[in-house]
């Protein structure tokens, strides 16, 4: 039977984002301690762990079929990938940070500057575009301590929460994109090999989509029906189902969370009563 590889980080916030997610799809994996391979006992996948930079050229080679990884990692690496699908978490950004005590003036104040990296294709393309001659020093760890210790005048590295610049003196003054956890593949990936990736596509937008929308049901009275369905930023229209207590409807429909939360204060003010909010486990567009 064929079976589709996946690669994924060995260790971190990535692996275990998409191990969550692969799990939320009804994936389950068989791991086993220190194990660099392991099966899904109800799909046919079988995931491989590896070191992150080494992912997608592992994808453009053939090696494996599909890889969940930072979209910052694919840019760097330049591999020939399919971007199928942005999964949206484990978000980061590739900033430009320097120390505490200097002065940034704009882009003009990384002319002639050290900048240490452990992302030299994608500073050097940045330094390009913006015609900044600058010395780079590539780093492969640490890359926060090269201007404690001399090595540089500046930093360009990923950055999620900034706690790590704030312990090394740094502070974030540009950003020169932001990234976050994507689906890529083998662009000669197979018709077999391709309908799985399909059913695996299928399943994590179903996961996705119940993650930012959830399910409301609230109590409105009949003269306030239309004005609530105006304001209730629902997928449609709202289910409206008639209460034993006459004059009275229950509503009931999917919003985005974030929408829901902006318009909470105009659905009360409009007469919605007993309002609420429940997950959703997956949501099938």
């Amino acid at each position: 039977m064929v079976k589709l590889k996946v690669a994924i980080q060995k260790s971190g916030r990535l692996n275990e984002d998409t191990l969550e997610l692969l799990k939320e799809c009804g994936i389950c994996i068989n791991n086993g301690r220190d194990q660099l391979m392991a099966q899904a006992s109800n799909f046919p996948l079988e995931v491989l762990y590896l070191r992150n930079s080494d992912i997608p050229h592992y994808v453009e080679d053939g090696i494996v079929d599909v890889a969940i990884i930072g979209e910052n990692t694919v840019i760097e690496k330049r591999a020939n990938v399919l971007n199928l699908l942005d999964l949206g978490f484990s978000g980061c950004r590739v900033s430009i940070a320097i120390p505490k005590s200097e002065e940034f003036t704009g882009l003009d104040w990384l002319q002639e500057k050290r900048i240490a990296t452990s992302y030299p294709n994608t500073l050097n393309d940045f330094l390009v575009q913006n015609k900044i001659q600058a010395e780079t020093h590539v780093i492969t760890g640490s890359v926060e301590i090269a201007p404690g210790i001399g090595l540089a005048d500046a930093i360009c590295d990923i950055v999620s929460s900034g706690s790590t610049l704030f312990k090394n003196g740094l502070t974030e003054v540009y950003t020169l994109f932001k990234s976050t956890a994507v689906l890529v593949a083998n662009p000669k990936l197979d018709e077999e090999k391709m309908r799985l990736v399909e059913q695996l596509i299928f399943r994590m937008k179903a996961v996705l989509a119940a993650k930012c929308n959830k399910y409301i049901l609230l109590n409105a009275p009949e003269e306030k029906l239309q004005e609530i369905c105006d304001i209730l930023p629902g997928v449609k229209s709202p289910t409206i189902m008639p209460l034993e207590m006459k004059g009275w409807f229950s509503l009931h429909s999917v919003v985005n969370e974030n929408k829901f939360w902006e318009s909470i204060g105009a659905l009360k003010a409009a007469g919605a009563e007993g309002i609420l909010v429940v997950p959703i486990e997956k949501m099938i567009e």
